[in-house]
Formats: structure tokens, sequence, C-alpha cells
């Protein structure tokens, strides 16, 4: 069972080798830090979480890198309107995304650059560039000549007579920005100092960054000059990507990245999330609102990676429903192991992880291995049910131990973990003492057929959320 990957690079699907046996470096470009994270964004850091989880199963030591983009032209007119500083702006929201991503279950990176932290870096990696050919200033600017580069838009696919200059660079000729520029198409290293505005020393002058060439620095100064896993969102792969390659394997003449991923986008509705439209969704407004964590989670991962989702009312029900049936599966051992005198470790059903792997080999296919998740979860949910009403098991006390075990490690690789509910401490609730002496006193009271009292005790303790289950082998109970 191999792992391919779809490579955007090459547009095939491709067996998974790495740089160096048994490690991998990933790098994932994060947020620009001026709001509050989206379900965009959820998205997509569920799904590299999930694949970086996955590829520690499988045995590889990963070192994950994730930037954030703390110096930008949003971030200088948030700072503006609020009458703040660019630093305090992006400390804000930096602040708000562990938070939000905390709340998802978001293990955090091994590490997260910045690129005010990174000056030093990216004013070396321009300065390379200006010696090899793939950099000229220009009033205090610094550009990259994209004609320069003869594998341009081999990542996006674009030719070069139809592209547009990219996102932070849009075609105006009265922009004195534009009329510095050699082609159309080439785009910004460096930026000269504007009044008030956060500026760094350099060769050309004080100035700030570009947006493309913060990533190029950052993989290379933390990573190398190629790593393995490059990944971000669909928007990202043309210019931001494109660029990055160009900038990157100009300076060193190696690949930037063995394998460059790409998930798909986020619509609401059926329509692009966007502040106009009303339907802009951060995380933190969603899980107010009291959608479990869980379930965002289980919402992603139900399709593939690469394919757009529509968030939907209808199919966060949908998925609040399934993750009931997760949940209760992943309960099981924490509510039912100690009457069954389940051992310290047990372990897993290898036919069952065979058959997860079988599917997310498949190109990172979480959603085709969910399915074996709900097998196990059902299993136990049936035996569950009849250890609720007969006393005992179908199958043997061991192998329920075993499947609830598997299920749990699969669960762990999607970040699905369930939680016990909070209990009533036992000075402010009924003890397990007190339920057994009001069982003894119903069972006396029935023997004497005094119903009245029996019913009462029922009632007493079903208020309390204790139920009674009456069988052939006596009475027992279970907290709701």
């Amino acid at each position: 069972m191999t792992l391919t990957v779809y490579n955007t690079l090459t547009r095939r699907q491709e067996p998974f080798e790495t740089v160096e046996p048994g490690k991998v470096k990933m790098y994932y470009c994060g947020v620009t830090v001026y709001d509050y994270c989206h379900l965009g964004h959820a998205r997509a850091c569920i799904v590299w979480d999930v694949v970086r989880r996955y590829l520690q199963f499988l045995g590889y030591q990963v070192r994950f890198v994730q930037n954030f983009t703390d110096i930008d032209d949003k971030i200088l007119n948030r700072a503006q309107k609020e009458h703040s500083s660019m630093e305090a702006v992006s400390e804000r929201f930096i602040q708000a995304y562990f938070e939000d991503m905390r709340r998802l279950g978001i293990k955090d990176a091994d590490e997260y650059p910045r690129a005010t932290h990174t000056i030093n870096g990216i004013v070396r990696l321009i300065h390379e560039l200006e010696n090899k050919g793939f950099a000229y200033p220009a009033d205090g600017d610094v550009y990259y000549p994209v004609r320069q580069f003869a594998e341009y838009g081999k990542l996006s696919g674009r030719k070069l007579e139809d592209m547009q200059a990219g996102a932070s660079e849009r075609v105006n000729v009265d922009d004195p920005e534009y009329q510095k520029k050699r082609d159309p198409f080439d785009f910004v290293l460096w930026k000269a100092a504007k009044a008030g505005e956060p500026a760094w020393e350099s060769p050309w002058g004080q100035g700030r960054p570009g947006w493309h060439i913060e990533c190029s620095a950052m993989v290379r100064d933390r990573l190398g000059e190629t790593i393995d896993i490059h990944a971000g969102g669909e928007d990202l792969k043309f210019p931001h990507h494109e660029n990055e390659i160009a900038q990157s394997e100009a300076v060193t003449g190696k690949p930037l990245a063995r394998y460059w991923l790409h998930n798909g986008m986020v619509k609401v509705d059926g329509e692009k999330m966007s502040k106009s439209l009303g339907n802009f969704i951060t995380i933190r407004e969603l899980l107010d609102q009291g959608v479990d964590p869980m379930v965002v989670r289980l919402f992603v991962l139900g399709a593939h990676y690469t394919k757009p989702i529509d968030f939907t009312d209808e199919g966060i029900a949908d998925k609040t429903n399934s993750w009931q049936t997760l949940k209760e599966g992943l309960l099981f051992g924490y509510e039912y192991g100690k009457q069954l005198a389940w051992e310290e470790s047990s372990t897993i059903e290898n036919s069952y992880v065979e058959r997860f792997q079988q599917a997310v080999n498949d190109d990172f296919n979480f959603s085709a291995g969910l399915p074996v998740l709900f097998e196990l979860a059902k299993e136990l949910q049936r035996q569950r049910n009849i250890l609720v009403h007969e006393g005992k098991t179908e199958i043997s006390s061991a192998e329920l131990q075993s499947k609830w075990q598997t299920l749990v490690t699969l669960a762990q690789i999607l970040g699905l973990e369930a939680k016990m509910e909070a209990q009533t401490p036992q000075n402010d609730g009924i003890s397990d003492a007190e339920i057994e002496a009001l069982i003894q006193k119903r069972q006396d009271a029935r023997k004497a057929k005094n119903f009245a009292e029996s019913d009462r005790i029922r009632d007493e303790l079903q208020a309390q959320g204790i139920t009674l289950i009456d069988s052939r082998e006596g009475t027992r109970w279970h907290r709701n």
C-alpha cells in the first residue's frame, strides 16, 4: 500500500518519495493576520493538520512549518482605521488564530516564522536574485523580470500572454509603481518606504518586502532549498506559488518542492464567501453558535481535500448526527471499560487499519477512510445497547476492547476526539453508593408489593439522570 499524492506541478498522481528517507519537510502558506480566521482557513488548517498526522502515523518524522504574513497592505489599512500599529494588529490576530485553531483541535506547527522576523533572509535572497540577473531596482522598488525565468507558469499551467500581473500588482497605467516596471508581468520583491509605514534598511533604500519573496525566504531559512511538500489553498497557486518557484529556483537551480498540494475552496450556501454578500463566517462565530468543533472537522474531512465544499445548515446538521455516532463509539471504553474488566492496554485490529490505509493512501482520501470508523462506531453502539438491556455483549470483552482501541487510533489520525461530559461532583449529586441503596429500597418495596413506592424511587432516580433497567438477572443502572 504505497502512498500516492496528486502533484499540482506535474498534474498527475505520483508515489510519495521524500528527499531524505523517513523524513518530511512540509511548509504551509499560512494566514495574513489582519482579521479573524474564516471557514476557508478552517478547511485548509484542518486538511494539512490531518495530512501531517497521517504522515506521522505512517512513521515519517515530519517537520511542519507554517508562516504568518505580518506585513501587508491589508494589515496597514486596518491599523490606520483603528489608529493602531501594524505590530499591534498583527499580534492581536496571531493570538486569535491560536485561540481558534486550538478550539478546532489543530496541532501546533513546529515553527511559525513571521515575515518581519525574516527580513535579513529576504534581503539576502533579493540580493542573490539581483546578482543572477533576476531582479532590477527602480526608484527604491525592486522587481522580478518574469520573462527572464523560462519556466514561469509551470505550476499554474498559464501561458505568459494569457496572464495578468500578480494580485498585488494590478495593471494600472497611471500607477507610478506600474510605470517603474520594465514589463507589466513583473512583480515586486521590495517596496520603497512610504510615509508613515514600517520600513527596514536594505541595499535599495528603506522599504519592506513584497508578499511572494517572504515565503521563499522563510522556506529556505527554516527548511532548506528543496522541501517535500509545499501546501496551500487553491487560490494561492497563482500568482503566489508560481512566483515563489520563480524566485527560489532562479537562485538555487533546484526544485523548491517535490510535491505541490492545494486544497479546494469553500462556499457558503452555494455562494463564494464574502463580506459583501453577508455570508462571511469566522471560525469563532460558527463555534460560538454551538457547532461542535469535531463537527467542523468531520464536515471538512467528508470531501476530498482537492474538491470544493459548500457549508450549509443542512450539511452541518447531517455531520452533527454523524459525529454523535462516532462520539458514542469513542466514549464506549471510558463508559464501560471498567464494567467489562478491560486490560490496561489492547491490540488494534489490523484489518480495519489496512482498509483505512488503502483508502487514504489514494491521495490522502480521508473521506474514503471515514466509513471504516463509522463501521466500528456502529458496532460499538450496537454492543452498548445489548450491554445496557441484557447485561452482557455478543462478542468477547477482549474483542470489543480491540475494536474500540482501533476506532480511537484511527480517530486520532483525523483529529477526532470525544471528551467525557463533566460529571457532577459527588458531593453535589447522587453517589454510586446512594444509587445502590435506593435500588435496594425499591427492590424491598416491590417484594412488599408497594408498587407506588417502587415507582416513586424510579422517578426520583430518573430525575437525577439515572436510568434503571430491570431484567431476570436483576436491576442495572446507568447515568444518562
